[in-house]
């Protein structure tokens, strides 16, 4: 076992998530009170989560009902953190674009099967790392957009669209969405032990299944990655995508 869950896990968890806000609050970092809530939201859905799960793995409709409800979190999440206004929805065709092949490729091949214990953790997380992705893309774009909006109208005056003008000025900075899945599959083994490696060890996994499987969670992540970027600037070089000019 990894971790005695007990008392003493629970004091130590809350003393955690008060130094993580306490921190951020003296560092003026602005996101105290997002970190204390995320943990105790944490706490509750992980708490629900395990409640539940029984019932959701044995029963196809309710597998398929979380999976759907995993994906609607997501994308509102993933939205809002993008944009205020009703443009949030937009987020659902990154997350989509980027999940829905690589999880339909997986149990085609039966590599996954349609089964409760194996799909939901696979698809939880590509939906995360999509998740993260089309954050991180979209808000670097919509940013860069807004602070070299110059260089966006001088790109409209020589004759480009409006499309590739916002293109060439947001397109590096979206790309930086992919540097902490590329940074974890460089240095995965040497630096870090991800979940799913450590999982299958204490699972009673062998060291090369579990490495096999480690891997193909990786690159899978780097696929959906991807597309969710690449989607994601997408919408923001059309102004599908964007922010409220004050």
């Amino acid at each position: 076992m990894l971790l005695k869950v007990d008392v003493t896990f629970g004091v130590v968890l809350a003393v955690l998530l008060v130094a993580a806000a306490g921190t951020a609050a003296l560092a003026h970092l602005g996101r105290a009170r997002e970190i204390a809530t995320a943990g105790v939201r944490a706490a509750v859905q992980l708490g629900a989560v395990s409640l539940v799960i029984g019932w959701v793995v044995g029963s196809l409709p309710a597998l398929l009902a979380f999976i759907v409800l995993m994906y609607a979190v997501a994308v509102r999440t993933a939205g809002r953190r993008i944009t205020a206004n009703r443009t949030w929805w937009w987020a659902a065709l990154p997350i989509g674009a980027g999940v829905a092949p690589v999880v339909t490729a997986l149990l085609l091949t039966g590599l996954v099967p349609v089964k409760g214990i194996a799909l939901i953790p696979v698809t939880g997380i590509l939906i995360g790392g999509a998740l993260t992705a089309t954050v991180l893309g979209g808000r670097r774009a919509l940013d860069e957009l807004g602070a070299r909006r110059g260089e966006v109208e001088a790109g409209f005056a020589i004759g480009l669209p409006e499309r590739d003008a916002r293109l060439e000025v947001a397109r590096p900075a979206a790309a930086d969405a992919l540097l902490p899945g590329l940074d974890q599959t460089r240095t995965v083994g040497l630096v870090t032990l991800p979940g799913a490696f450590v999982g299958m060890l204490l699972g009673g996994a062998s060291p090369v299944f579990a490495g096999a499987v480690q891997l193909f969670v990786l690159v899978a992540l780097m696929a959906v990655q991807a597309v969710a970027v690449s989607v994601v600037l997408e919408l923001v070089a059309r102004g599908r995508v964007h922010r409220d000019v004050a």
